[in-house]
């Protein structure tokens, strides 16, 4: 963390072209001064976390970010009333206390489960493997800033804004993934980790099966959504001015654009996975350097082919390609390594949704046009944008469950079945009140 806080003007420099201009130098590096201490406390946070995980205890991990949420939500209120020379160093300090609370709320749950540090000195032999996992996920993360250099660099020469365009599509799209798919990797992790260890391969197939099902069911509807309405729900989200609607509407369409690498994305993290399950951390980071391999010439070939202002929708599009072809390698490593896997009903499973979901999307995607909304003078781009998200989900979600169910995805029969307790439950307290 020191190295890289002394390194900030180097990091600035690296990550963004120095003929760039769309993009401010010296605020970057203003910001990195404030903001790369978050290093420290985030390797701490996780250390934390993956013991609490390990010991069952998964509230106060899944919780913390709420808290870093509310921090920096004050930090956005201080930040509209102190002056304006001051703004940035609350912008900067007060979202790295918002990582420093993330990580200090983790400190009493991790003393009610029992744990408690007690130096142990000498050389412990286990530091040695613990060593060589650490260093392969060290080239991990160096390989994964590779493709990132890249990504900062081409977009910051091509429009104005082209970098915060695709950050926020980046970080948009991890919604879905944050809610569903790290809650799915924080329970299966464990199980998986004690069934290696035991040799019990078998049971890290099914787990395996499980989590590759469940992400698809889960994530494969929402990408739908996305897809069909990704300008919509940027407008709604981030055209709150008229002045920013181009820039809101273009990062709609760069969450469409990507939406598609949302499940392989959650895949290729639930392999990654079952590999460090095997204690095996060098596989990983192969799969990492292949699809930084097939990102970077795809994102170079954006920059050469396209128009400045839609070099970003290729880096989005090329980004999410990279975790299709992650996804299929992983697959095929994982068979290498464990034998026979139930790739054939994780397909099965993924193209019933896909079908699913396409027909719940264009449906509701059908009805909006029919609406056409546009001549309404009432109608602001903001609030038309409000309509369709709330159309999406009213009419396009129970619609994809819908045709789940016609579909017979099975993944999706607990639900279905809580979803028919509630309306029993209703019905007879309807019935009751006749």
């Amino acid at each position: 963390t020191a190295l890289a806080v002394l390194a900030a003007p180097l990091l600035t420099r690296l990550y963004i072209q120095g003929d760039s201009t769309t993009a401010d130098p010296e605020l970057a590096t203003t910001l990195a001064y404030l903001l790369l201490p978050q290093i420290f406390f985030y390797g701490i946070g996780a250390i934390l976390g993956s013991v609490l995980n390990s010991r069952g205890a998964f509230a106060a991990f899944a919780w913390a970010p709420v808290l870093n949420n509310v921090v920096v939500l004050a930090v956005l209120g201080l930040y509209l009333v102190v002056p304006e020379e001051m703004r940035l160093l609350v912008l900067g300090l007060g979202t790295t206390m918002g990582i420093v609370v993330q990580t200090v709320v983790l400190i009493p749950a991790i003393r009610r489960t029992g744990f408690r540090f007690r130096p142990v000195w000498g050389w412990d032999p286990r530091l040695r493997a613990a060593g060589n996992l650490a260093g392969w996920a060290v080239v991990y993360v160096l390989i994964g800033q590779i493709g990132y250099i890249v990504t900062t660099r081409i977009a910051s020469g091509s429009a104005e804004g082209a970098v915060t365009i695709y950050s926020n599509a980046w970080l948009l799209l991890q919604v879905p993934y944050g809610v569903l798919g790290v809650s799915l990797l924080t329970a299966l992790m464990p199980r998986m980790s004690r069934a290696a260890a035991a040799g019990r391969f078998d049971d890290v197939v099914a787990d395996l099966s499980l989590g590759s099902r469940l992400a698809a069911v889960f994530l494969i509807p929402v990408s739908a959504i996305f897809t069909a309405f990704g300008p919509e729900i940027g407008t709604a989200l981030f055209g709150l001015r008229d002045s920013n609607l181009d820039g809101a509407q273009m990062l709609g369409a760069a969450l469409a654009f990507s939406a598609f690498g949302l499940a392989p994305f959650a895949v290729t993290l639930l392999q990654m996975r079952v590999f460090y399950a095997m204690t095996d951390s060098r596989t990983p980071t192969m799969v990492q350097l292949f699809t930084v391999a097939v990102k970077v010439p795809l994102m170079l070939a954006c920059a050469a082919l396209l128009e400045p202002q839609y070099v970003v929708l290729g880096l989005a599009a090329a980004n999410s390609l990279s975790f299709v072809a992650g996804a299929v390698l992983g697959q095929v490593l994982l068979r290498r390594r464990l034998g026979r896997l139930p790739s054939r009903a994780i397909l099965a499973t993924g193209l019933r949704t896909l079908v699913a979901a396409a027909v719940g999307a264009l449906a509701a995607r059908g009805v909006l046009a029919l609406l056409d909304l546009e001549p309404m003078a009432d109608f602001s781009p903001l609030g038309r944008a409000w309509t369709a998200m709330l159309l999406a989900v009213v009419l396009g979600g129970p619609l994809i469950l819908l045709s789940m169910r016609v579909l017979r995805v099975q993944e999706t029969d607990p639900l279905l079945r809580r979803i028919d307790a509630v309306v029993d439950r209703l019905l007879a307290r309807r019935a009751g009140v006749r």
